[in-house]
């Protein structure tokens, strides 16, 4: 009875929701964009793999979600990994088309990527302070706090007995608190290992089982070091970082107090101190300047181009407190001289640098963790050839950067939506329901470089061609806004971002907050408000200035609007160009509306509010809102807000619509403001003389702050909406019947504008945060709502009777007022301060965050060889150690061969077989034992072949040398002799 009484009091004849049935309303959880917690503020967790052009991501375990880990591809191309334990992810590392894993509580896992399955993994016995692996071989080497290093079979998934000890207290037994800090494989003779620990360096031979060099740095008397402290004493700098050169002929180790010393790894000598200001800091000098506080060095990587020994050093960290530039710095060394012509003089300059750059990073942000993306090799350390660099901050937000000039790279279309909730922070986000011809077209033409991330392959989706697109506007703190469609867990036909940058068109970039944006549905103007009062139009089409940076200057002009079409990126050529500059200058904008007909509302949080008509353009409206609510009379007014007719009103929700509003009989464009005390103020546009007039039609009361205004058509619910054939079939007299459903905080009422009374029902026990009439296809209409109590509601219409209610348990308790709910019945919802929730109510079975189904690996993609050392090396003794002699001597002889050498010896044999022979070539396999006799004889032969290529030489030079005196003798005794005849004859 209430629900018929209802459809009689708001004038609706039909019943929208008849077709909804009991338990429709069922809320799945289609995807999540951006990153659960906070991004890891450690090294090492952040890696990207150039062979599969892949990168992953580990975050901290927060009161928002336990750590996870991320692995983006191309597009929208990403997997998710939930750990089983809830703890702060540590380290990653790509091994083998695998991610390995070290969380904060010493466990080593092997996920597959493809599953986003745990293959393997073991706990450690103690505290872990680094990982190492290779992406040739198959052992993760885990660094303890004791200072010893265990060994983990990743092909047999289990600990090896192999075990490395603290070898700086074997060394220096008194020494405290000795630490291990990192670990690097040489880059070309696997069988070396540098090992740091906090009181200096040492290199380990895998093949003497031994160490072969310390290298500890002192700072003698009288000598200024890193930072000019202690200048009286013997100083040992605590060791924090230990890299080899890109080819092994160099170590360097940075310290604590910011000496960046370089070493001779073959006899241990210092080649070069520095810091990245001052040269040789490690020898006296009678001016060794004044103490000063220096930043620890965060992370180092020597870098090189496709030539090895053209290298430079990429640096975060160990810069002065006080230092006027920070961020990243580029040392670049140039090409290393060749070791063995050059004298020690030679090689000491070579450490002081061709230049130095640095790479601007955000003011009062530091860089946490970097991360290179080379080109096509992941040897050498992931620093051959890079392309970019990914860098995180301190603020959990994460940049991008060309290598190695610096310039920012923008993340839209080069990196996932979900990275780009991080980089920078979101502040705002909106959501339009656009016409999927229109969004087809919107494909913006941009220079841009290549592509960063290209691997991966998107799962197979369904088509849904004739549902609206829910495409998303994303503001972020650095005054961009980037555009995209967020999809129905469908195929998205146009995965392409748009981007507009806001502070360009104000040509200001400082103090730009966006606090309110929308997107028209049908023509894809877009606006955007700014807490300093301007509003900023965008049209879609070509840019006149492309390839020219010169933005006009133009004067200020307060409450005046402005062409700005010349501030357009010089880089863009089509795409969302600015069109209008509007100062409204009344306060931050708190709302906008854009119409598909042309009309702009904006109103402000002083109370403000104004119409602009584009097609002037100009303002054809501005006022007041305490000049509507003079307008009332005062008994209402006392009834309804005696305890708050002392609070300021301004708007906060703007619709338009086409209908014939209560009294009239035409219909014509309007315009409704909600404000923020429950006010809801119809006016009508009306064409005129000029253009276009506006007047107010009339005010209605509701209870409390406006959420939702929803213009529909009566008899079948869909919306009212103002679009150009309807507005222009207005002139022909067409009638709309239009009903208009409000939503406050704790009431929705449905009405005929502009001040019916209607019917209502109220939210006795809660807020409601977010509404929308949405529909459900081929089924009907029903009004949606989020509530403060992190539930979803729905309510037929027109009876108001609840349809059904559902846990959101996902969603931040104390963001629900920041959830939106489309058109389509799709709940957006943030589950933290940087992931956003797309939850579709209708026609779903309840059920959680699914893995996405994406191909992560590619199986024909293959790991480019291990560098060797070279012939030379070879030919004169170095004891080279292969990744199979390393598999035996850290797996001992009772190892079996690993999977992928298994792998390859079976496609040799079905080579072998496949060819002429092949039933001699594949009948037997090689033993341990039979392998080092053929190496070892295969080394004594061409050994024996350089000695008697020796032998040849030296005989053929004795040769030489007697026919030379031959001739000489020859040569002389004719001069003696022509002399003698000369002189007789």
């Amino acid at each position: 009875m209430a629900s018929f009484l209802r459809g009689k009091q708001a004038g609706m004849q039909n019943d929208l929701s008849a077709g909804i049935l009991p338990g429709s309303f069922s809320p799945d959880e289609q995807s999540r964009y951006g990153i659960n917690s906070q991004l890891r503020f450690v090294q090492h967790c952040l890696t990207y793999e150039p062979v599969q052009s892949l990168l992953a991501v580990g975050t901290n375990e927060t009161k928002f979600g336990p750590g996870k880990i991320y692995v983006f591809g191309q597009n929208r191309v990403q997997k998710f990994i939930q750990p089983s334990r809830p703890d702060s992810i540590r380290q990653l590392q790509f091994v083998a088309n695998r991610l390995v894993s070290l969380d904060s509580k010493g466990e080593l896992t092997v996920w597959d990527l493809d599953t986003a399955e745990r293959v393997a993994g073991f706990v450690a016995g103690g505290a872990v302070t680094c990982l190492l692996t290779d992406p040739m071989l198959d052992w993760a080497f885990l660094g303890m706090a004791s200072g010893d290093i265990v060994a983990y079979d990743l092909d047999r998934e289990r600990v090896s007995p192999f075990r490395i000890p603290n070898f700086w207290r074997k060394k220096d037994p008194e020494a405290r608190s000795i630490s291990l800090v990192g670990m690097q494989l040489h880059p070309r003779d696997i069988g070396k290992l540098l090992i740091a620990y906090s009181h200096g360096a040492v290199i380990y031979s895998f093949k003497q089982n031994q160490p072969v060099k310390f290298l500890e740095y002192q700072v003698p008397p009288g000598a200024r070091g890193g930072n000019s402290e202690g200048l009286d004493t013997l100083r040992k700098p605590r060791l924090s970082h230990a890299v080899w050169h890109p080819t092994g002929t160099f170590v360097l180790t940075a310290h604590n107090d910011g000496s960046l010393v370089f070493w001779d790894p073959k006899d241990g000598r210092v080649v070069m101190a520095r810091s990245l200001s001052e040269l040789r800091v490690d020898q006296v000098t009678p001016q060794p300047g004044h103490p000063t506080l220096v930043e620890p060095f965060v992370k180092v990587a020597w870098c090189c181009k496709e030539n090895p020994d053209d290298t430079g050093l990429l640096i975060a960290g160990g810069h002065a407190v006080d230092a006027p530039q920070k961020g990243l710095t580029f040392l670049e060394l140039g090409q290393t001289p060749i070791y063995a012509t050059a004298s020690w003089e030679v090689l000491a300059n070579h450490f002081q640098g061709k230049r130095r750059l640095t790479l601007q990073t955000p003011l009062g942000a530091q860089v946490t963790d970097f991360c290179l993306a080379p080109r096509t090799t992941p040897h050498f350390a992931g620093a051959q050839d890079p392309i970019a660099i990914f860098a995180m901050l301190s603020s959990g937000e994460m940049i991008t950067m060309s290598f190695p000039s610096g310039y920012p790279i923008s993340p839209t279309n080069q990196l996932p939506p979900s990275l780009s909730f991080v980089h920078p922070f979101v502040t705002k986000v909106a959501v339009s329901t656009l016409d999927r011809g229109r969004w087809l077209g919107m494909i913006e033409t941009r220079s841009q470089g290549e592509k960063l991330l290209k691997g991966g392959a998107e799962a197979v989706k369904p088509r849904r061609r004739y549902e609206g697109r829910n495409v998303i506007q994303v503001a972020h703190a650095d005054s961009t806004v980037r555009i995209w469609d967020v999809g129905h867990a469908d195929e998205i036909e146009n995965q392409n971002q748009l981007q507009v940058d806001i502070a360009r068109a104000l040509n200001r970039y400082e103090d730009v907050d966006i606090t309110a944006m929308d997107m028209a549905e049908l023509t894809g103007e877009f606006a955007a408000g700014t807490r300093s009062g301007e509003v900023v139009i965008y049209r879609w089409g070509p840019n006149k200035y492309y390839g020219r940076d010169g933005p006009k200057q133009l004067d200020p002009n307060p409450g005046g609007l402005s062409d700005i079409s010349s501030r357009a990126e010089p880089s863009l050529k089509d795409g969302l160009q600015p069109f209008v500059l509007y100062e409204m200058m009344q306060g931050p904008v708190s709302v906008i509306s854009v119409s598909d007909v042309g009309f702009v509302a904006v109103g402000s949080e002083t109370g403000f509010f104004s119409i602009v008509d584009l097609r002037g353009p100009a303002v054809i409206y501005q006022a007041s809102m305490a000049d509507f609510a003079r307008r009332e009379k005062r008994t209402s007014f006392l009834k309804s807000h005696s305890s708050a007719s002392a609070s300021k009103e301004w708007p906060v929700v703007i619709e338009f619509g086409v209908m014939t509003l209560e009294g009239d009989s035409y219909s014509s464009i309007a315009c409704f403001v909600g404000t923020n005390q429950g006010r809801i103020a119809t006016f009508k546009l009306l064409p005129s003389a000029q253009g276009y007039s506006v007047k107010l039609a009339g005010i209605a009361q509701l209870n409390d702050k406006v959420v939702a205004i929803c213009p529909i058509v009566a008899e079948t619910g869909s919306p009212a909406a103002a679009t150009g054939p309807i507005v222009a079939g207005l002139r022909n007299g067409q009638h709309v019947n239009g009903i208009l459903v409000a939503v406050t905080q704790t009431e929705v009422r449905i009405f005929k504008p502009a001040a019916a009374k209607g019917a209502s029902k109220s939210f006795d026990d809660v807020f409601c945060d977010a509404a929308a009439v949405t529909e459900f296809e081929l089924h009907g209409f029903a009004v949606v709502g989020v509530f403060g109590d992190r539930t979803a509601r729905a309510y037929s219409l027109p009876g108001l009777k609840e349809l059904g209610r559902a846990p959101l348990p996902m969603l931040d308790a104390s963001r629900t007022t920041a959830s939106i709910v489309a058109q389509t019945g799709d709940i957006f919802g943030w589950t933290g301060p940087s992931e956003l929730a797309i939850l579709p109510v209708w026609g779903g079975t309840g059920k959680g965050l699914q893995t996405p189904q994406d191909t992560m690996i590619n199986p024909e993609l293959a790991v480019p060889p291990r560098p060797t050392i070279s012939n030379f090396q070879w030919v004169s003794g170095t004891q080279y150690v292969s990744p199979t002699d390393l598999d035996l001597l850290i797996g001992g002889p009772g190892r079996p061969p690993s999977k992928r050498m298994m792998a390859a010896a079976a496609a040799e044999q079905r080579l072998a077989r496949g060819g002429a022979g092949s039933s001699s070539a594949g009948g037997s396999q090689e033993g341990w034992g039979d392998y080092l006799t053929r190496q070892l004889n295969e080394r004594t032969e061409k050994l024996n072949i350089m000695s008697d290529n020796m032998d040849n030489l030296q005989e053929q030079s004795a040769g030489w040398a007697d026919d030379v005196s031959k001739y000489v003798n020859r040569q002389k005794r004719n001069v003696l002799l022509g002399g003698i005849t000369g002189k007789f004859f």
